[in-house]
């Protein structure tokens, strides 16, 4: 054999064994956990034969407590791009095999190097996280390694899409990047999330907490809201991931792809006209006026077990990606709280910094009264949704279906937001607040000067609801740029966002925002 060959031999060979990360038992002992490899998670996520890996010979350099005679090649990352669709995009994947995916300098050298490139290009980055943290054998540098990664989320943020896709333990300093980007997903059983682990909280609190319970995919889909999707299995949760993309642009100088429509624009939906209950205390399903309204019924929903008394996700209209934002009142009567504008802020800024109009359906009695509401801080995080939406420059459409009142009136997209186009359904009620409390203050005195107190106050109530709790009132001053018919609903809004799709808005020049935190 001729010394080229022989090269080309242990090139191969030398390849073979990288691949095999920390050996077969390694990947037997994942497989039996119920888990992919870092490799065949990327399989998975990308065009069949679009991954280009790099740095597959690197290893780490640690001689402490005998690291010397444990290296891997690659060192417990597979990073390098691939395509989405056609769609360029870069993927760190970390290797739990190879030192339990524990994160070492190189590692994370490796790591910054394909986040760099996908900001030089434009690009997104999805990271695959299992990992058991920090390499303890490495100390500081380590450390150093996460806050250089860090670092890079915080650049890129608002500049191209990240991802984290937690599919193993992410634990300490870990979390913080999955926790820096845009989308979190978690897969029920294998995924865990949390800065101290169960040990650590028995010594320090006394409490007994297991890792599901401390940090589980369902504890941060429904109580946290530090995930934003949570699945049954990570096949399920590498598809959702192909699926986001789609919906989302390269970056923040490109538009979102747009798909072909075969759903007419101007399809009726006859139920909508009778979908709002006679009585304003009844609730009716939100899902089923966004369903009624956008392409196929299609909605990728974001934070579905958190904050559920509003709805956020991504969907089309005429084939081109919005993100919808919806009070929902089957759950709390649709009212705002802490969590569900701090769910809503989040989801509106993104669509802003990546160029996602928002189309807004508004059915808000208010915000939800009580100590546990002022003392959380309502008013800090109430003022995150209304800062969104007023620095917001993407086109935004709003949709009036019933209630609108006071404080949530204004924070819900309203025409002194820069609402672009605002219409309303004949069955909105747009006032400062409801027909019982306006009377009760307006009439306070009359009332007790009354024969019959309660009967006045129905009979003033009466009269209040029917001169303000309308759309006509709003409309007559130009907040409301149109009544529409419920049913024309699909085709007002398509219509509308065509007519701003060229919409240009700029915001003062500043060095950032201080927008409440």
């Amino acid at each position: 054999m001729s010394n080229q060959l022989e090269k080309v031999k242990e090139l191969i060979d030398l390849r073979a064994q990288a691949r095999l990360g920390g050996g077969e038992k390694a990947i037997e002992k994942q497989h039996v956990q119920g888990k992919h490899t870092a490799r065949e998670r990327i399989n998975m996520l990308v065009d069949e034969g679009s991954f280009e890996e790099l740095d597959m010979f690197v290893e780490h350099r640690c001689t402490n407590f005998g690291m010397e005679k444990k290296k891997f090649l690659g060192d417990g990352v597979v990073t390098g791009s691939g395509t989405i669709d056609g769609r360029l995009v870069y993927i760190f994947a970390q290797d739990f095999t190879v030192v339990g995916g524990s994160l070492s300098e190189t590692m994370a050298q490796k790591i910054c190097k394909v986040m760099d490139l996908a900001m030089m290009v434009g690009a997104p980055v999805i990271g695959l996280n299992d990992s058991g943290g920090a390499r303890i054998q490495e100390g500081i540098n380590a450390l150093a390694g996460y806050a250089e990664i860090f670092q890079r989320n915080i650049l890129a943020s608002g500049v191209i899409p990240q991802i984290s896709g937690i599919f193993g333990p992410c634990a300490g300093g870990a979390v913080y990047s999955p926790a820096l980007t845009d989308f979190t997903i978690m897969a029920k059983g294998i995924s865990y999330m949390f800065l101290t682990g169960p040990k650590v909280v028995k010594t320090v609190t006394g409490e007994d907490v297991t890792q599901e319970q401390l940090g589980g995919a369902e504890v941060h889909g429904a109580r946290s809201g530090v995930t934003h999707f949570v699945v049954e299995t990570e096949t399920e949760g590498i598809s959702l991931i192909r699926k986001l993309l789609a919906y989302l642009p390269q970056n923040n100088l490109e538009e979102p792809p747009l798909r072909e429509n075969h759903d007419p624009i101007d399809r009726l939906e006859d139920s909508l006209n009778e979908i709002v209950p006679d009585s304003p205390n009844k609730p009716y399903d939100m899902y089923e006026v966004i369903g009624a309204i956008i392409d196929k019924g299609e909605f990728l929903e974001v934070h579905a077990d958190f904050a559920k008394n509003i709805i956020v996700g991504f969907a089309r209209m005429n084939g081109r990606s919005v993100g919808i934002v919806a009070n929902q009142p089957k759950t709390l009567a649709g009212v705002l709280d802490i969590n569900a504008s701090r769910k809503a802020a989040r989801f509106v800024r993104f669509c802003d910094a990546f160029n996602i109009p928002l189309v807004t359906l508004v059915d808000v009695p208010g915000f939800l009264p009580g100590t546990g509401q002022e003392y959380g801080g309502v008013i800090t995080h109430g003022a995150k949704l209304l800062y969104a939406y007023g620095e917001a420059t993407v086109p935004k459409v709003t949709v009036t279906l019933r209630k609108s009142y006071g404080g949530a009136h204004i924070v819900m997209s309203c025409k002194q937001l820069r609402g672009d186009i605002n219409y309303a359904w004949p069955t909105a009620e747009i006032a400062v607040m409801g027909g019982a409390g306006a009377v009760e203050v307006l009439y306070a005195k009359e009332a007790k000067a009354s024969d019959d107190p309660a009967k006045f106050l129905a009979e003033k109530e009466t009269e209040y609801t029917k001169a303000f709790a309308n759309p006509y009132n709003a409309a007559k001053y130009g907040y409301i740029d149109d009544v529409i018919e419920p049913r024309n609903t699909r085709f007002r809004v398509i219509r509308a966002l065509q007519q701003i799709s060229t919409k240009k808005q700029i915001n003062p020049p500043k060095k950032h925002d201080n927008l409440p935190l």
